[in-house]
């Protein structure tokens, strides 16, 4: 009986020393809002507001937010509020040559170190994505496509990269979330199949250029939703 009580007690520390901490939790809850067009672009929110919306304190709602600012994901109106920013037509540009050419390269990495596992995984959430698309669920693409994305980038085993692409995600994904709304999923990019049937294959250059294509329509979505709103002006 000691002895389980010395056990329990152990398993209880771990847990604790594990725990994820409140700034952290309120960080990753925040970036997923974000990332996935719960905050419009250009929707002020206030820090009071924020700690009720997610019944957090104060103090982890301010770090969390320190650190979105300082990735771009958000930006300091003052009195306290913060924002999503608006991309613009000039920062669209910015984010395609980015975008294509860091996530093809990622894509070629990833392809090189495929395993059957990770295949596996990647098909199964397309399964998910075409679901989403032919169900018209917006915030089920908006998932599983990052779920997509992220399966991969987390396989090429390069992690500067990797994590410069998730920033570029959270300057592009707000976004996405409007362009949805308009366009609906039927019309969105899938290059997915493509580029599984490339994995599958080990055909890496395949891949790569699945992805790139993948990148570019995706951006063209963009590209038309401003000239939209431009004729709407």
């Amino acid at each position: 009986m000691a002895t389980d009580v010395i056990s329990s007690n152990r398993e209880s520390g771990a847990e604790q020393s594990v725990k994820t901490p409140a700034h952290q939790h309120v960080y990753e809850e925040l970036r997923q809002m974000i990332l996935f067009g719960d905050l419009a672009p250009g929707q002020a929110v206030t820090i009071q507001g924020l700690t009720k919306q997610l019944g957090a304190g104060m103090t982890p709602v301010r770090e969390a937010l320190r650190r979105l600012i300082s990735e771009g994901a958000l930006t300091h109106q003052g009195n306290r509020r913060v924002s999503v920013p608006e991309l613009t037509e000039g920062c669209a540009n910015e984010l395609y040559f980015m975008r294509k050419t860091l996530e093809s390269e990622l894509t070629r990495r990833a392809a090189e170190r495929m395993t059957a596992d990770r295949l596996a995984a990647l098909q199964s959430c397309d399964r998910d994505l075409n679901q989403a698309i032919a169900l018209g669920d917006v915030g089920g693409y908006l998932t599983h496509n990052y779920r997509f994305h992220s399966l991969i980038y987390d396989g090429a085993d390069a992690p500067i990269m990797s994590a410069t692409v998730d920033r570029l995600w959270l300057r592009f994904g707000p976004s996405l979330r409007v362009i949805c709304g308009r366009f609906g999923t039927s019309n969105l990019p899938d290059k997915h199949k493509d580029l599984l049937e490339a994995l599958a294959a080990n055909n890496i250059e395949a891949a790569v250029a699945a992805m790139a294509e993948d990148v570019e329509q995706g951006m063209l979505q963009v590209q038309a939703a401003f000239e939209e709103g431009q004729q709407a002006n």
